[in-house]
């Protein structure tokens, strides 16, 4: 069975390198290539080359002294870790890189966090050894600090043949080994097998030191993986994970995906709930180079052509059944994307909407009225890639406006909102509750209508519009969240009900709604962890209290000084590059995100973007109603006593 493990990093920890090194020591790759050299087998595309980042996953087979491997590797820089997140899923294990010469940096901190929420093994790769000025134990020291005593060095002891003081070490992690050890247990085998399942239940994190330039120890990591990981045990019916979704340079759609479940072969029928598409092909890639087969088993990473409705993250079953998981980080700002007037504005949507495909995390919404196109980026990096990216793959010029956080809007008391259209020979009404959730638990719906008082084909059509569309709130035009739709009741005409009437209904109910709301607004938190100097321990407070943050009391040394918080994005967002200023590097900031929170500044805020509900024609609160053969509007205040259903 195949292992599928992921590189994952810091930027500029040597990742790249790593896998070169990996794939030259399985034979994979003849000559190990540089990134300051711009020849690495994966980072092939011309932007990569140039910064000498990694910016797309790629993946590629290999085995190695009789275990099959399938290894990806991923995007360290923040702006896209979107990209870092999807690949999680997919992993049987993770090599996890540290810097031996930098230390945990700030984003590794965040990627621990992530490969601990998806419950993933973790063997950790400690790397630049060749040009640190710390040892191995200080190393150590800092790693089990942060992330843990099960951190354990098996540098000396890849290989199985474990030395009495690495056991007596190892066996003060459990309670059982311990004794075994006072016993005089010396079984290499039975060691093994227990250090298998620690590895794989995430009770023990093995640590190898060592250069992936120099090709030093990247033997040992193999090593690891291939007597330490376990294989997965599938399910007997197709199941599959989208990873990636990507084009080639025929313009073929490629679906990114592992097997999770019974094997997948060319042209079998993919259901999509009634509809289904065929599997055209199904390559197994090794950077840009593939070669095709008949079909794959479970276990198995490839790619496959035919598929359309397909989006990374979405999970498909034999059954039909698809579904779309949520990621845990989120873009927290939106821009707006600048071209040349004499191009099309349809051209220049069309090409981020399929850029959206491969970034779902882009959201790109083609505003008509406004000839506006905004979309949702990680960070400043990523605007300055996806203009390259725009200009390379769609020969358009284009640039973006300044960056602006994602603000989003939620109600505080529940409310119920009506929606009737009724112009001539069309009806519908709907009745939608709208109350508030718990932060951060977005889109909930619910059905509490009874099939006396509508048909279940119109209730499960007006469920299917309360979803299809991203709602927006009322005091600045941002997303809604955080709040539980519930369907009560609605009302049909047998002649006159068409496709599309119950579409009105619904958005100008919760429209409706939302004018009787008591709406706030919601603005993106960062928690921090800070450490600085000991004596910059006052400067860092007042700053935290001047940024509207707070922190929790603050963990002091003789040297350091530690605090932990949180704080507005809008606030905190440059804040990194200050602290490097005034501790002249030796301090330094570590985010994650911290959710959405109520303004810190509402008013101010409302009053800048100075969005107009009124005008806004896509998203009207007022009904349509009939009178004497003709249709005609009637303001949200005054549907409330002309609504025909009066269910509560």
């Amino acid at each position: 069975m195949k292992i599928c493990f992921a590189l994952l990093a810091h930027v500029d920890s040597g990742k790249t390198t790593l896998t070169e090194a990996i794939l030259y020591h399985v034979g994979k790759i003849r000559t190990m290539g540089r990134v300051d050299h711009q020849n690495t087998c994966f980072d092939t595309h011309e932007i990569e080359r140039q910064r000498g980042i990694t910016i797309f996953s790629e993946q590629s087979s290999f085995s190695w002294n009789g275990q099959e491997f399938a290894l990806i590797d991923t995007p360290g820089h923040t702006d896209f870790s979107a990209e870092m997140e999807r690949i999680l899923p997919i992993l049987d294990y993770a090599v996890l890189l540290i810097d031996g010469s930098s230390g945990i940096q700030g984003h590794t901190e965040t990627i621990w966090e992530l490969l601990k929420e998806y419950q993933i093994p973790v063997l950790l790769f400690v790397n630049k050894m060749d040009r640190s000025f710390r040892n191995k134990d200080e190393i150590l020291e800092e790693i089990q600090k942060k992330f843990g005593e099960e951190c354990i060095d098996f540098t000396e002891n890849s290989q199985g043949d474990y030395s009495e003081a690495f056991l007596e070490n190892v066996a003060l992690l459990d309670e059982m080994w311990m004794q075994e050890f006072i016993e005089g247990n010396q079984d290499s085998t039975w060691w093994e097998t227990q250090f298998t399942n620690a590895i794989a239940t995430r009770k023990m994190f093995p640590c190898i030191f060592g250069s992936a330039l120099q090709n030093n120890n990247v033997d040992k990591l193999l090593s690891m993986l291939k007597n330490h990981a376990k294989s997965e045990k599938y399910e007997e019916k197709f199941h599959a994970r989208v990873y990636k979704i990507s084009y080639d340079t025929q313009g073929n759609r490629l679906t990114f995906l592992k097997v999770l479940g019974g094997n997948l072969f060319v042209k079998m029928p993919i259901h999509h709930g009634e509809t289904y598409e065929k599997v055209n092909q199904i390559r197994i890639y090794s950077g840009t180079k593939f070669e095709t087969v008949s079909s794959v088993e479970a276990g198995e990473v490839c790619a496959v052509t035919g598929l359309t409705f397909t989006k990374p993250g979405m999970e498909i079953w034999e059954s039909g059944e698809c579904l779309e998981n949520k990621a845990h980080l989120n873009p927290m700002l939106s821009a707006s994307v600048l071209w040349d007037k004499n191009t099309n504005i349809h051209t220049v949507a069309a090409a981020f909407k399929q850029l959206e495909e491969e970034m779902p995390e882009l959201s790109v919404s083609f505003l008509e009225k406004t000839q506006e196109i905004q979309i949702h980026v990680m960070g400043k990096i990523q605007l300055e890639i996806l203009k390259e990216l725009v200009k390379n793959s769609f020969q358009l010029d284009i640039d973006f406006g300044p960056c602006c956080i994602l603000y989003k809007e939620t109600i505080l008391e529940p409310v119920m909102g009506y929606g009737h259209y009724e112009p001539l020979r069309h009806y519908a009404e709907a009745q939608i509750r709208i109350s508030p959730a718990e932060r951060g638990s977005g889109i909930q719906i619910h059905n509490n209508c009874s099939i006396e008082v509508l048909d279940k084909n119109y209730q499960n059509l007006i469920l299917t519009h309360i979803k299809e569309k991203e709602h927006l709130g009322i005091l600045t035009g941002s997303p809604l969240t955080d709040v539980v739709y519930t369907l009560t009741a609605g009302r049909a005409h047998l002649k006159h009900t068409e496709g599309g009437d119950f579409r009105e209904a619904v958005y100008r109910a919760i429209r409706q709604g939302l004018e009787k709301a008591k709406n706030i607004l919601l603005e993106p938190y960062y928690t921090f962890q800070i450490r600085v100097p000991s004596e910059m321990t006052g400067r860092v407070m007042s700053d935290i209290q001047r940024m509207y943050g707070s922190f929790w009391p603050p963990q002091i040394t003789e040297d350091e000084t530690i605090l932990i918080g949180e704080g507005p994005v809008a606030c905190f967002m440059d804040y990194a590059q200050e602290i490097q200023a005034y501790t002249k590097g030796r301090g330094s900031i570590v985010f994650r995100d911290g959710g959405y929170r109520r303004c810190h500044n509402e008013e101010e805020v409302i009053q800048t973007i100075g969005y107009e509900k009124e005008h806004d024609l896509e998203n009207p609160s007022s009904s349509i109603f009939c009178s004497h053969g003709a249709g005609y509007e009637v303001k949200w205040d005054q549907v409330d006593d002309l609504r025909h259903v009066k269910i509560e």
